[in-house]
């Protein structure tokens, strides 16, 4: 049983994940931003590794990426990075990124890197799941390596239940379908949908995505799912901030009670 197994064990309710791009604002930030968001209280953290063509990724989060990547941000220098990070942070970490950066590694290598250094599990949006199953499958469970699926309001009941059963540790439920960084406005097909998921009593935990930048919409996400992902709303804090590390601990009390970011 790997991290993110443990934390849904013990804890059903209200998880928080905070996502961030590795690299950003500096090469050299990514221990700092996870250590300071396991100390402000953080449930998981999702990671991002840059990528030169991020097509599901909004402005917010392709900025980082471009930005990482002129840092000199790499899969090699990640790892590193990461390696270190396990002296420090304890709460389970994913990687997510796109597929090519991890062909390029190799996916066997990548793999048995990821948990070496200490990545619990992996979100990978553009590989498709038939070939994870047919090709890959076989190194994420060798590793104890969740692979992470998405879900959006388009899904059928059919993918769904095939994306459950292949499922280790949790489902990741998309907002909408649109690029990340649009506001979660809570409509009466998205509540719909919502209520789908909820209905279908799927084995593994589920975790809303996309969208969620404050309190009202944490809230929202958590009453049909297990929590919430911040991704954009605390990327555009890092870019923002000059002093950024002394603002998270405001910016996550703000999702989770509600308070105001000073």
């Amino acid at each position: 049983m790997n991290r993110l197994n443990q934390l849904f064990s013990v804890k059903k309710e209200n998880l928080l994940s905070i996502y961030y791009t590795a690299g950003f604002p500096e090469i050299d930030s990514t221990v700092n931003i996870a250590e300071a968001l396991e100390k402000a209280g953080a449930d998981f953290l999702e990671i991002g590794f840059p990528y030169s063509d991020p097509v599901a990724d909004g402005p917010t989060i392709q900025h980082s990426s471009q930005t990482a990547l002129g840092n000199g941000m790499n899969l090699n220098l990640l790892f590193e990075q990461l390696k270190k990070m396990r002296q420090k942070v304890t709460i389970p970490v994913l990687l997510m990124g796109y597929f090519n950066p991890v062909v390029q590694y190799g996916v066997e290598k990548f793999c048995k890197k990821a948990v070496e250094v200490g990545v619990d599990g992996v979100i990978i949006p553009d590989l498709p799941m038939y070939e994870y199953e047919s090709l890959y499958r076989k190194h994420f469970l060798e590793n104890n390596l969740s692979n992470i699926f998405l879900v959006t309001p388009q899904t059928s009941e059919e993918r769904i239940r095939k994306i459950d059963d292949l499922s280790q540790s949790f489902i990741y439920l998309l907002s909408s379908s649109s690029i990340t960084g649009k506001n979660l406005e809570v409509s009466a097909n998205i509540e719909r949908y919502f209520e789908r998921i909820k209905n279908l009593e799927l084995k593994n935990p589920t975790v809303i995505g996309f969208g969620i930048s404050g309190h009202q919409a944490f809230a929202k996400a958590c009453a049909y799912a297990n929590g919430a992902i911040v991704g954009s709303a605390f990327v555009k804090l890092l870019a923002s901030e000059k002093e950024y590390l002394s603002k998270i601990p405001a910016f996550i009390n703000s999702i989770k009670n509600e308070a105001v970011i000073v």
